[in-house]
């Protein structure tokens, strides 16, 4: 069975192979086993690595069984002493039988390592590693937060502060929550509804998590869709490149908290992913967090091929772009887990030949670590963007290079938002920390003809939200080329300091449109607000002189229409007097006129609504006179 090569080779990799241990594994398409099952290997492995170290070299089987790898041995000993079906190789399979032929040494010696931790049960221990006190070393490492994101959308924080985080101790700095072992929580004053916990705390099994009450996202990529703040007035929005669908259910919950009736919200979130894969997670993650009713899927659709001018988003108000980016800023992209092996015991001294005077002492160790450093220096670095794709990066020159690629489409698809007739407000993010893909795409922007023909600007500042005007982390004022107001205007977040979040950047763009209402003004409506038309059924415009009204009640409405006499039946019309509305020759429409109580004095007023059919009437009657 390939299981245990397979995660081994996964395992021994260069640490800048590129991505993660977990992109490694999915991302790989030879695999023979199920990648799943690799993954749960690896990563107990690594969590059980210093425990299974001790084990395997206390128990001394390297020695002894030549077909064992030092990787080899701690795979198949975790299986062994851990899993519960055991070793998934054959029975009579050379590996499996190695390695059960010295099972009781290697369980007495698991039994004294949990001894030596003075822990009293195998469930203590058990509790112990997943805890994460087993590699906290002397304490000084400060470790990456847990950020979850309370799902408005199912759920409040209240009711999650008594249910999923009753236990938790509450702090009110976010580094009383980077150690491991412990068991608070921190609520944020940036963004409403985000809590940090313990990093070693796995909520992944909860049912909160498991429904969708709770949503695991970083600080910093919740800072676009609280930026862009949908409000009614804005209309749809746009996510233009939406997976997994963080992003998107985060604006749903803003949308939705700005309604005072969610049932009747008519708008609409539209999320473009091009990749048909990543569009199934997107689909999965909008379904899950219950903002499907509100969101509009377009799998396998680029944005830019969108025709901004079309009526399916005639009411698009704000986007949200939030394209690929190098993923420079990524917490862990391209980290590995720490895995321990094991070394062959040398034999002791007063068993061994004497060594020459001046000979040297291999040490094992140090040259695992050599080998290691040798291994590093050789392989290629590597980026990961965040879609996944790796690229061998040898020099600065290939960098650039790479970043200006980038760039080129970043700004491509923010110049295709620009062209959106209706939108008023748009965000740029990037969880990128190079400067060519963040500030320096925004100036690009800025003085594209594009963005200044239809009046888009920068988001100053003094008019963002409370929470990311108070965000202390700005712009680069030399990536701005010394413009204090735009690098104030841009948002940043560094990477693992003291705010604990990942690379990120951040940029609004707002313009003004001219209000509906100024045109509607020009025209005269009812009480009911119905355009008031003349006898073509063309709208009737405001006098001028009649003042600042624009609506009519139906008395007016009425009376502004002359009356045809009954004994002039027979003679052609010949339109409005001066005194009418117009002079044009066509009917009115019938619907835009009030209807009448037939029981009311229909001979006392003209009704246009019935007098409009004896136009024709008169016709054929005029028509008949001539023929005799």
């Amino acid at each position: 069975m390939s299981l245990y090569w397979e995660t081994a080779d996964l395992l021994t990799a260069p640490t800048n192979a590129g991505g993660s241990l977990k992109s490694r594994i999915f991302g790989k398409k030879d695999l023979k086993s199920q990648p799943a099952q690799i993954y749960a290997l690896a990563i107990e492995t690594c969590k059980w690595s210093s425990v299974l170290k001790e084990v395997v070299e206390n128990a001394d089987i390297l020695r002894v069984e030549r077909k064992l790898t030092p990787i080899l041995s701690i795979l198949l000993t975790h299986d062994l002493l851990l899993a519960k079906k055991g070793v998934a190789l054959p029975a009579t399979h050379g590996l499996r039988v190695a390695i059960e032929r010295h099972k009781n040494r290697l369980q007495a010696e698991f039994t004294r390592a949990r001894i030596r931790r003075k822990l009293g049960s195998a469930e203590a221990f058990k509790a112990f590693i997943e805890s994460g006190l087993e590699d906290r070393g002397d304490g000084s490492e400060m470790l990456h937060p847990r950020w979850i994101r309370i799902n408005t959308l199912k759920t409040t924080l209240e009711d999650q502060l008594e249910t999923t985080f009753s236990g938790y101790e509450r702090s009110t700095n976010v580094d009383d929550v980077r150690h491991r072992g412990s068991k608070r929580l921190f609520i944020d004053f940036h963004i409403p509804n985000l809590i940090a916990i313990s990093p070693n705390i796995d909520l992944s099994k909860s049912d909160a998590y498991k429904n969708g009450s709770i949503i695991f996202q970083d600080k910093a990529s919740c800072f676009p869709a609280y930026l862009l703040d949908p409000l009614a007035e804005d209309g749809d929005i746009i996510d233009t490149c939406a997976a997994p669908g963080n992003k998107t259910t985060h604006i749903a919950a803003i949308l939705l908290s700005h309604n005072s009736e969610p049932d009747k919200c008519s708008q609409v979130i539209h999320a473009f992913e091009k990749n048909k894969g990543r569009a199934v997670t997107l689909e999965k993650m909008v379904n899950l967090a219950g903002s499907d009713a509100w969101t509009k899927l377009h799998p396998g659709q680029d944005f830019l091929k969108t025709d901004p001018n079309s009526a399916v988003f005639k009411n698009v108000g704000a986007l949200l772009l939030d394209p690929s980016c190098s993923g420079s800023g990524i917490i862990g992209r391209d980290d590995m887990p720490e895995l321990h092996l094991p070394v062959i015991k040398q034999p002791s001294s007063n068993t061994s030949k004497p060594q020459k005077k001046g000979s040297k002492t291999l040490d094992p160790s140090n040259e695992t670590r050599k080998r290691k450093r040798e291994d590093h220096e050789d392989a290629l670095d590597v980026m990961v963007d965040d879609d996944g794709e790796v690229t061998a990066v040898n020099s600065e020159d290939e960098l650039k290079a790479r970043i200006e690629a980038l760039s080129k489409f970043q700004l491509e698809l923010l110049l295709h938002a620009f062209k959106f007739p209706t939108a008023k407000k748009i965000t740029y993010s990037t969880c990128s920390i190079h400067a060519g893909e963040n500030e320096m795409v925004v100036q690009k922007a800025l003085e594209h003809p594009v963005a200044k023909e239809r009046g888009w600007r920068v988001l100053k500042r003094e008019n963002q939200i409370r929470g990311m005007q108070e965000w202390p982390v700005r712009g680069s004022l030399e990536a701005c080329r010394g413009d204090e107001i735009l690098a104030e205007a841009c948002i940043r977040a560094n990477k693992e300091d003291e705010h604990c979040t990942m690379g990120f950047f951040l940029a609004g763009f707002t313009r003004d449109l001219a209000p509906k209402e100024d045109i509607d003004s020009e025209f005269l409506r009812d009480e009911r607000g119905h355009l008031v038309r003349d006898i073509m059924g063309f709208p009737v415009r405001v006098d001028p002189g009649a003042g600042s009204a624009n609506a009519v009640n139906e008395e007016d409405d009425i009376a502004t229409i002359s009356p045809i006499p009954a004994d002039e039946g027979e003679e052609e019309w010949s339109g409005f007097g001066d005194d009418g509305v117009g002079q044009d020759n066509s009917a009115p429409l019938a619907q835009e006129f009030p209807k009448k109580d037939k029981r009311s004095g229909a001979g006392t007023r003209h009704d246009p609504s019935k007098k409009r059919p004896q136009f024709g009437i008169t016709d054929k009657k005029r028509k008949k006179s001539k023929k005799v």
